[in-house]
């Protein structure tokens, strides 16, 4: 590797640069980790790794293409992690649905670098980055919205598969919407407190049950399960 006058070796063997590559990433998810996404610079990044940031730029083209690397790993972590997780049983109306919304929820709510990523992904990460990047990532958005759907489908076989996918899109779009609140800045977190205000963490994920639970039960009352042999439990 050559050396730089700053003392950073610059990465030259495939090998090397994935090296690099996964340290830029370990240090920027630490980061994203404590601070959010709204509180990591480049700047940051640089000082973890000891890396100044026009080398950072030889790996990812912007911070925000770095942030969505992250979030397209957690995305596929959270989904290798569901995949044994979505009970489909239970008792009263409308029981399965209950038990794969829930699920989602639970599982989403105990992941939140996830749902930090997810609530800017559209507003904020997506509006700096290049066409070949976007490309490549929202291929991969893609790919991961599929799994979803394929894993709520397997769970209940009566949706269609335009249901499941829609299901799968909404998850990620209730979550966008409520994630900010369940975050709020000290001096809202005060007054709110003095309101009597619901503790936001607990506020989110009941939000987000009922929104994923309220989704795939319409979802579900428009499908013919007669067909699919899926009882009359409704």
């Amino acid at each position: 590797m050559t050396s730089t006058a700053s003392g950073f070796q610059r990465a030259r063997r495939p090998e090397q640069v994935a090296a690099r590559r996964r340290a830029i990433l370990g240090a920027a998810r630490d980061l994203l980790a404590s601070r959010g996404p709204a509180g990591v610079s480049l700047a940051d990044i640089g000082a973890r790794t000891g890396m100044a940031k026009s080398a950072l730029l030889r790996y990812f083209e912007t911070r925000e293409a770095l942030f969505l690397e992250i979030l397209d790993a957690e995305w596929g972590e959270w989904l290798d992690a569901l995949g044994g997780a979505l009970p489909n049983t239970g008792s009263g109306p409308w029981a399965a649905e209950r038990a794969v919304a829930t699920a989602v929820a639970d599982s989403l709510a105990q992941r939140p670098l996830l749902c930090d990523l997810i609530s800017v992904m559209a507003g904020v990460l997506e509006r700096n980055i290049g066409i070949a990047f976007a490309r490549d990532f929202k291929q991969r958005a893609a790919e991961n919205t599929d799994r979803l759907a394929q894993l709520v489908a397997t769970a209940l076989p009566w949706l269609s598969p335009d249901a499941a996918h829609q299901f799968a899109g909404a998850a990620f779009v209730v979550t966008a919407g409520l994630w900010p609140y369940a975050r709020p800045t000290q001096v809202v977190a005060t007054v709110s407190a003095e309101m009597g205000v619901a503790d936001p963490a607990a506020a989110f994920r009941r939000n987000l049950r009922a929104g994923l639970v309220t989704q795939l039960i319409g979802l579900s009352a428009q499908a013919d399960r007669t067909t699919a042999g899926a009882g009359d439990d409704h």
